[in-house]
């Protein structure tokens, strides 16, 4: 059974990276060392199998080892969610099963990567997933990113037919956000990501957290927790450090993948090595990272 509920999920959840060996293979004690900075800085929640984590170069034997070793190394500390990627229902239940069966306390919906269709489809292929599982379900509307989503009112309909989802995972500016959490009437919880950008008024207009990648999570931490605690001053402040590097990398996935995740990689001092087909890093990205990387300082070492 699951340890948390939504009401429990809040603040900053990290989405882990994909890290991979020189060989191209999933990087055992990488990915460990990112999940041990990741419970060091503080984060509300864990995530992984999202857009950042590369999850559509990932074999579904891939995936569910993300999933072993992500809940193995959680441990419970905070809730953990999955994102479910797969063509048809059929092979997005097999991954919800799996995410069950490590004690993933809610899993992420995206839109199956086949296909353009109409919304009514997308409400129907939604429902049959959430409906295979006792799991809090949230779905992941990035139109921009997926080049296929829902509007407020469709989101709407969805989680009044299908109570079982429970959250929305944007992926938006404030403006359309706040027409979300306004057509939902505040019912369901709504998550946000783009890298944190605009993160202080995500949190002003009752978005209940983001969903980031570790490059700047410790610093996204502290704005939250400044924030909660009605010093706007202190969040201001320290979400001025942060955004420049949430703009460089938020540039697009590709640019967070190869950009964001060297950052990240230079704050943690893991070396980062790429999956093919991928984004080449330049000479003046790379000079940036490094720029960021002195700027943000050094990331938590966590346990080990």
């Amino acid at each position: 059974m699951p340890n948390f509920q939504p009401d429990d999920f809040h603040g900053i959840h990290a989405i882990l990276y994909a890290l991979f060996d020189e060989n191209e293979r999933l990087d055992r004690v990488a990915m460990r060392r990112q999940v041990e900075i990741c419970l060091a800085t503080g984060v509300h929640g864990m995530a992984a199998l999202g857009l950042a984590t590369e999850v559509a170069k990932l074999t579904e034997a891939e995936r569910r080892t993300i999933m072993d070793w992500t809940a193995e190394d959680t441990a419970g500390k905070v809730p953990l969610a999955f994102t479910i990627f797969g063509a048809s229902v059929a092979e997005q239940v097999a991954q919800v099963r799996h995410a069950e069966s490590v004690g993933a306390d809610w899993v992420i919906l995206q839109p199956p990567p086949a296909g353009s269709y109409g919304a009514p489809e997308y409400i129907r292929f939604f429902g049959r997933v959430a409906e295979a599982t006792g799991l809090p379900v949230a779905i992941q509307n990035a139109p921009v990113f997926f080049g296929r989503g829902l509007t407020s009112d469709e989101i709407r309909d969805l989680v009044t037919q299908h109570p079982n989802i429970r959250l929305i995972k944007g992926e938006g500016p404030v403006t359309d956000i706040a027409g979300l959490i306004e057509r939902t009437e505040g019912r369901i919880p709504v998550f946000n990501g783009r890298g944190g950008l605009e993160l202080i008024d995500n949190f002003r207009i009752g978005c209940r957290g983001m969903i980031l990648a570790p490059d700047c999570i410790d610093h996204a931490v502290r704005v939250f927790e400044a924030f909660r605690s009605g010093d706007e001053t202190t969040a201001e402040a320290e979400y001025a450090k942060m955004l420049p590097a949430a703009v460089f990398v938020m540039q697009g996935i590709e640019n967070l993948i190869c950009y964001g995740k060297r950052l990240f990689g230079a704050r943690a001092g893991i070396a980062i090595q790429d999956r093919a087909p991928a984004m080449r890093p330049n000479e003046i990205g790379l000079a940036m990272v490094a720029r960021f990387a002195a700027h943000l300082g050094r990331l938590p070492h966590g346990s080990s």
